[in-house]
């Protein structure tokens, strides 16, 4: 039986409009690549085009550029706020999820000593894994690792809860695996790491491209994603609950204020891509724009939008697995019950380069590897070489997904042709 194709009055969106604001796919690919970094709308790189070529210098209020500059750190502020349901004085903008991280994590190491302990998952991407270990190990403070289940692919609050002691100081886990799609309920775990006095980093940087993203409603005391995911330009954002954010002291230049959030940002502030963001993020409010009613608010369109994204999503991702499931050898990773769009398959007897290699060809992108998931992929006996991804983004329909499935088909019908020989 094949599993019927999305229709847009299913899921209220409206993908043929959606795809024609990106330019990129005007060159003829189809894109599974998505969980890597996204294509870019034509207004948000239009936004950072105009940024750099109207007046522009550094903030205040003195003259035209300098505004402009102020505007535009107001304006993302605000947007991720909206985009995160928090309050802008927590925003903290930055080069990239990694970078946050890393620094975030040398100023809360500043706090611990031998003794401490700091709590890390084996499901997460690394950028949410060494920044914790390093920092936590510079100090002489214990790292402990919570596995998760590779057959399931789940990471529940009990595989949390088994490493946590009085002496835990912080838990880093995800939202979403970029590898597997596992979306573990950090509401549950939340509850579970503040009752031991512990603080809890989130990395939202796959979740936050495919869910609503409610941070209070998870419970993070810290929560990173990357726009760049969410079809904004390159660049981190990190919020973190500003009295806990008044409480830290982070490395900074003598002149840097002492205000929060900008007290975590070093140097001139990357105007147009923080202009970027706020293009972004209105583009999101705006993916379904029935669905929120007249006169809803930036918060309320978001939440509409986004979850008539997951459902169009996925309803493709059931037809890529129902089209998996009729190749040969084929093993499919993402199984948890709750997931993201994002699948990694691998295939017995090929080497998941080979097949992405074939599909660059066939103009499809779909990578293949562990993606800096280095933990969950061992975890899952796959060693360095992951799999094949396919994970999916707001722009992909059905004719893209014939597409995969097509040359998918033709790969194994030449390795079976092959192997007559």
């Amino acid at each position: 039986m094949t599993e019927p194709k999305s229709t847009q009055t299913a899921a209220g969106y409206d993908v043929a409009a959606v795809r024609a604001r990106f330019p990129a796919l005007a060159a003829g690919a189809a894109h599974f690549d998505g969980p890597g970094g996204s294509q870019t709308p034509e207004v948000v790189a239009r936004t950072v085009y105009d940024t750099l070529t109207h007046p522009l210098a550094n903030r205040g209020t003195a003259t035209l550029a300098e505004r402009n500059a102020e505007d535009a750190v107001v304006a993302c502020r605000a947007a991720l706020a909206d985009f995160l349901q928090v309050e802008p004085n927590g925003v903290i903008f930055g080069r990239s999820m990694t970078q946050n991280t890393m620094d975030l994590a040398r100023t809360l190491a500043k706090r611990w000593g031998p003794g401490d302990e700091v709590v890390v998952t084996r499901l997460d991407h690394d950028g949410n894994v060494r920044p914790w270990v390093l920092a936590a190990r510079a100090v002489g403070a214990t790292v402990r690792f919570a596995d998760f289940d590779p057959e399931a692919g789940e990471l529940t609050p009990d595989h949390i809860e088994r490493v946590l002691s009085p002496a835990t100081r912080l838990v880093a886990v995800t939202a979403a695996s970029n590898l597997i799609g596992t979306t573990p309920d950090i509401a549950a775990i939340r509850q579970v790491v503040h009752a031991v006095g512990a603080w809890l980093h989130v990395d939202g940087v796959h979740y936050s491209a495919h869910r609503a993203v409610d941070v209070p409603a998870l419970g993070a005391d810290f929560y990173a994603c990357s726009p760049y995911k969410f079809l904004g330009p390159h660049c981190g954002v990190t919020y973190g609950r500003p009295e806990i954010l008044e409480q830290l002291d982070p490395d900074k230049l003598l002149p840097a204020t002492d205000a929060v959030p900008e007290r975590f940002e070093l140097g001139t502030l990357p105007y147009e891509l923080m202009a970027g963001t706020t293009a972004a993020v209105d583009f999101l409010a705006d993916l379904a724009p029935a669905a929120a009613g007249p006169g809803a608010d930036r918060r309320a369109r978001l939440r509409a939008s986004m979850a008539a994204l997951e459902a169009h999503e996925d309803g493709l991702r059931r037809r890529i697995e129902e089209g998996l499931s009729g190749l040969p050898g084929t093993r499919l990773w993402s199984r948890a019950a709750r997931r993201t769009p994002t699948l990694l398959a691998t295939f017995e007897g090929q080497d998941p380069q080979d097949i992405r290699a074939f599909l660059g060809k066939r103009g499809v992108n779909a990578p293949a590897g562990s993606f800096y998931a280095y933990e969950a992929s061992r975890r899952l006996g796959l060693g360095d070489t992951g799999g094949l991804r396919l994970g999916l983004a707001p722009y992909n329909d059905d004719g893209d997904v014939d597409r995969l499935l097509s040359a998918l088909r033709d790969y194994f019908d030449g390795a079976r042709a092959r192997a007559e020989r």
